[in-house]
């Protein structure tokens, strides 16, 4: 997985100085790259009972959705607010350079449903934490957490003792 590190560009001082962005644009517009993430993210769960993969707003729902396909599971959308029309759970969370909140419908998970998380990077964790908090919030089974990229050095896998959590790509600085 490491060539396709070659495929993600590193934008500094974005989107404020000092944060180091690792840009997805670049792998997902080349289509063997493209494929070999979502296959490699898919083999990550394979074998694994998955009702739900949820795609976090919005880089997660590029991968989500043909992860979904991939295991034979269904796509749920989790969104920032005032974008799902139906009644809804939220949750507000802190990111490594501010405060968001998250939003999905309430109806999306129930009571045992086996949910994989799926985000194109993380970072501190929180957003990932807040999506687990919706989903356990609403009765649903974590069966694990994946991500295309993970910045070692900010720690956020250390959120998730007790859950499985796979990342293809991680940066240790």
């Amino acid at each position: 997985m490491e060539h396709l590190k070659q495929l993600i560009r590193e934008v500094p001082d974005f989107p404020k100085e000092g944060i180091n962005f690792y840009d997805i644009t670049t792998l997902l517009k080349d289509a063997d790259g493209l494929k070999q993430t979502i296959d490699a993210l898919a083999e990550q769960f394979k074998g694994e009972k998955i009702d739900t993969v949820i795609g976090v707003e919005s880089r997660g729902f590029i991968f989500a959705a043909p992860l979904a396909y991939h295991l034979g599971a269904g796509f749920v959308p989790v969104r920032k607010p005032k974008k799902l029309p139906a009644e809804k759970v939220s949750v507000s969370y802190d990111l490594e350079y501010g405060q968001d909140t998250l939003e999905m419908h309430k109806d999306a998970v129930g009571m045992g449903h086996k949910v994989l998380i799926v985000d194109d990077l993380l970072a501190t964790g929180g957003t990932a934490k807040a999506v687990v908090d919706l989903v356990e919030g609403l009765g649903g089974e974590i069966v694990g957490l994946s991500f295309v990229v993970e910045l070692d050095f900010l720690g956020g896998r250390n959120k998730f003792d007790g859950y499985k959590v796979k990342s293809l790509l991680t940066y240790d600085s």
